[in-house]
């Protein structure tokens, strides 16, 4: 940690020497009052809303909160973000991050405290009024985005506000450093002691805010309200509108799912009814063919029993015919034979005998 304040300050030290500092001088710039002994009243009066600085008052010196760099904006930014999306989803107190002051009443010291974030939940005795220029009760929970500019600042939010949060009985102290090296989460326990969140994993879930989760990595990695919409971590207050809207189209893409299918289903029921009527057709076609067929043979069996009868008629009448002919061929026999009777009767009456002839 010292290696690392020290790497960090020359040019930061430098930067501030030159600003405070300009070459050929500046009597209208103002100097900060870091370090400058006050009374309270004067620093509620004079410093607290001052229009160049931010100052806190600890043990009656002004303490200037430091100004953060461009990674430790980002990471800020990301964590008001998610925290606001928690109390838009989940109402359940009062974000406050306008430099608005507490009174720390210390055993033996004062200490007045603006906490880069802080929470006031609805379940506190003081409330946070929305004209309220200073909070008068004891933060819920407090959040510092960590500088480093110097070793004095991130003792003074590591180390010195931890003892101070802890002993007026701030539920849960967060400490961001986008460096990630002195990021903390810390609750107090039963004996009124911080102690360390422990994560599941990689997730911090929140003891005092119901259903408030995150991912440590996600702190350096800050992906976007959409992505956090649809992981599992943070679905539960990341844009539930988003949620619902994407459910709704998911139902909608289902029922369209649903609606197509049964198209399909219905589509092909008529291609088979129709196959079906076709194959109907089709048989009714062949039976009517295979009854004309019957028909044209039964028609035919008809002529041919009709010209069977003619000639089975025709067949009678000849018989019929030889029949009569044979009568009159013996009829004409019966009568050759008594011609011939009466004329051999005859020859024997002349004494002549027809076998001597």
């Amino acid at each position: 940690m010292k290696a690392l304040a020290t790497a960090s300050r020359p040019a930061t030290r430098a930067w501030q020497e030159e600003y405070e500092h300009p070459p050929g001088g500046c009597e209208d710039c103002e100097k900060s009052g870091d370090g400058l002994a006050v009374s309270e009243d004067e620093y509620w009066r004079t410093y607290y809303n001052h229009p160049d600085f931010s100052y806190e008052w600890n043990k009656g010196y002004l303490e200037e909160k430091p100004v953060s760099d461009v990674k430790g904006s980002r990471l800020y930014r990301w964590f008001c973000k998610i925290m606001e999306c928690f109390f838009s989803a989940h109402p359940v107190g009062e974000i406050i991050n306008l430099d608005i002051g507490f009174r720390l009443a210390l055993p033996g010291q004062i200490s007045i405290r603006k906490p880069d974030m802080a929470v006031v939940l609805d379940s506190n005795p003081v409330a946070a009024g929305p004209d309220d220029g200073t909070y008068s009760g004891t933060y819920d929970i407090c959040v510092e985005s960590l500088s480093h500019s110097s070793m004095r600042e991130i003792l003074r939010d590591t180390a010195q506000k931890r003892r101070e949060y802890e002993a007026v009985g701030v539920g849960e102290y967060y400490i961001l450093d986008a460096r990630g090296t002195e990021t903390a989460f810390l609750r107090r326990n039963r004996a009124g002691r911080y102690v360390d969140i422990v994560p599941a994993g990689d997730v911090i879930r929140s003891a005092l805010l119901p259903e408030f989760r995150f991912r440590i990595s996600d702190l350096y990695r800050q992906p976007s309200l959409r992505e956090m919409a649809e992981d599992d971590v943070y679905r539960a207050y990341v844009l539930p509108f988003y949620q619902e809207a994407r459910a709704q189209a998911d139902r909608e893409r289902q029922r369209s799912r649903v609606l197509d299918l049964e198209l399909i289903f219905e589509r092909q029921r008529a291609e088979a009814e129709k196959q079906n009527a076709e194959r109907e057709k089709q048989r009714a076609e062949a039976e009517k063919q295979n009854a004309e067929r019957e028909k044209k043979r039964a028609e035919a069996e008809k002529q041919n029993a009709e010209r069977e009868k003619k000639r089975a008629e025709a067949e009678k009448q000849n018989a019929e015919r030889e029949k009569q002919r044979s009568r009159v061929l013996d009829l004409k026999l019966a009568s050759e034979r008594q011609r011939a009777e009466r004329l051999a009767a005859k020859l024997r009456e002349l004494g002549m005998s027809p076998e001597n002839m």
